[in-house]
């Protein structure tokens, strides 16, 4: 498979702005791997296609205000500067994207918030964009981390053209996030509501819960035509004891494992016994999926629609066949859903 095969025409309207009113009442398009079939749902129908005993993986990383506006000393230039990781926390260093970066050399300062309260020395350069920081700040490491709170907002993808506004801090956000450091949301499990939920264990699905920490490496253009040549950036994942003995007890009784997203996908399959059992981990992963591929672990999922090129729809095709995976995109665009983090949701079985 060649990066080609995954473009298509994917009209500007299309891509969601905002998220649906409720979570759970995005449109839910549902494909029939063994059948070919397409049906045209809504997101909490979702219900209608599990039974007791089946499992959900969901990914309860939380997502940080990584997206902060600085000052540069002397000219006051504004500066974007969108946190990636933490590298030391008694030294308050942090790997960086910086935006206007042509600006920004080693040895400039740039300060935050209207008291300038924060600031940070440039004393690295690590990509054409990238940049390590070492924060300035006169409290504790408790405190140090709430002025990052206050002063950062909501990472909303970029072609998300308008401005945060204060729903987002909930809407893009997972009502199972826990852990946080994810600098975006692993977007499939935004249409899961509190009731939704509820129905779900109420019928008897069980949950199992993993972290994979989103980086912004998922949203890296592959700028290869020979796909086997393009490097993934690592990615922190957890995968606790109790949630591997829930996936791999279904996995026994033949109940369907849903992987929720492609993050929970790339997590799973980053940990996978000889036998294709789900192992216990702790770790990064740097895992690429793309066609040809044999999943071990996942044997059903839900995504949302992805735009043309990405990894995240390598992956999908891998899992749903490519030609039926395709075809679906264009009933997709016929139908008017709605692509990308705010979007609509896909049903794979």
């Amino acid at each position: 498979m060649k990066l080609s095969n995954f473009d298509f025409e994917l009209p500007k309207e299309l891509l969601a702005e905002y998220p649906s009113e409720h979570r759970d009442e995005a449109r839910l398009m549902v494909l029939h791997r063994d059948t070919q079939k397409i049906e045209h749902k809504l997101f909490k129908d979702l219900i209608n296609y599990f039974d007791e005993g089946d499992v959900m993986m969901l990914n309860n990383t939380k997502v940080f205000p990584a997206r902060m506006y600085g000052n540069k000393e002397k000219t006051g230039a504004r500066i974007e500067v969108f946190l990636l990781r933490e590298l030391n926390a008694e030294n308050r260093l942090w790997d960086v994207l910086v935006d206007p970066a042509r600006k920004i050399r080693i040895g400039n300062k740039l300060f935050f918030g209207n008291d300038d309260s924060l600031v940070a020395e440039v004393i690295d350069n690590t990509t054409s964009r990238g940049r390590t920081l070492r924060f300035l700040f006169d409290g504790s490491y408790e405190e140090f981390r709430q002025k990052l709170v206050e002063l950062g907002e909501t990472p909303l993808p970029k072609y998300i053209k308008r401005e945060v506004e204060p729903e987002d801090e909930e809407r893009y956000q997972t009502i199972f996030a826990k852990h946080e450091g994810a600098v975006a949301a692993p977007t499939a499990g935004l249409h899961f509501s509190k009731h939704l939920m509820k129905r779900l264990e109420i019928k008897g699905v069980d949950f199992a819960e993993m972290t994979l920490h989103v980086g912004l490496g998922t949203f890296n253009p592959v700028e290869v035509e020979d796909l086997s040549k393009h490097k993934m950036d690592s990615e922190q994942i957890v995968i606790p004891d109790e949630s591997a003995q829930i996936v791999n007890n279904a996995l026994g009784n033949k109940r369907k494992v849903c992987a929720i997203g492609t993050t929970v996908m790339r997590t799973v399959e980053s940990s996978v016994s000889a036998n294709k059992r789900l192992n216990t981990y702790s770790g990064w992963t740097n895992k690429f999926i793309f066609p040809p591929y044999d999943f071990s672990i996942a044997n059903c999922m839900v995504t949302n629609f992805h735009t043309p090129k990405s990894t995240l729809l390598m992956m999908i095709s891998a899992f749903a066949g490519h030609d039926f995976l395709m075809e679906a995109y264009n009933e997709a665009i016929k139908e008017k859903y709605k692509f990308y983090s705010y979007g609509d949701a896909m049903l794979i079985l």
